[in-house]
């Protein structure tokens, strides 16, 4: 694999993990009205499942198995571990195991949905 096609596989990913960790630094981070903070943490953790899912797979979701899925939960996981940490820094913000057990069942959605829709797309091609 090129490096070129490794970054265009791994910078998706690191400006996700940038992402969460500016929201993380603010106070009040910014959510849709009718969502709440647990469906926040879910929401935000399985799009990084995904998108390091994509980036384990090389690009391609339907090349998504149980151990990219695995990997890709147990990745989101570990960050979000270490978000949380983080929280309980800033001002007006503290480390909650609620919030992380929020972060791991959305990372594992989006590594499921992964893993699905590789079993799906790979019975589609036979």
């Amino acid at each position: 694999m090129t490096s070129g096609r490794r970054a265009a596989l791994w910078v998706p990913v690191v400006v996700y993990l940038i992402l969460i960790f500016v929201l993380s630094a603010q106070p009040n981070p910014p959510l849709p009205q009718a969502m709440t903070d647990k469906q926040g943490h879910s929401l935000g953790y399985f799009g990084l499942a995904v998108v390091v899912s994509r980036a384990l797979a090389g690009g391609l979701l339907y090349g998504v198995g149980p151990g990219v899925a695995a990997g890709a939960w147990a990745g989101s996981v570990a960050y979000a571990a270490s978000d949380e940490w983080h929280q309980s820094f800033v001002p007006g913000r503290s480390a909650e195991v609620n919030d992380w057990y929020a972060d791991a069942i959305g990372a594992l959605a989006g590594a499921g949905a992964c893993w699905a829709w590789g079993i799906i797309r790979s019975r589609a091609d036979v």
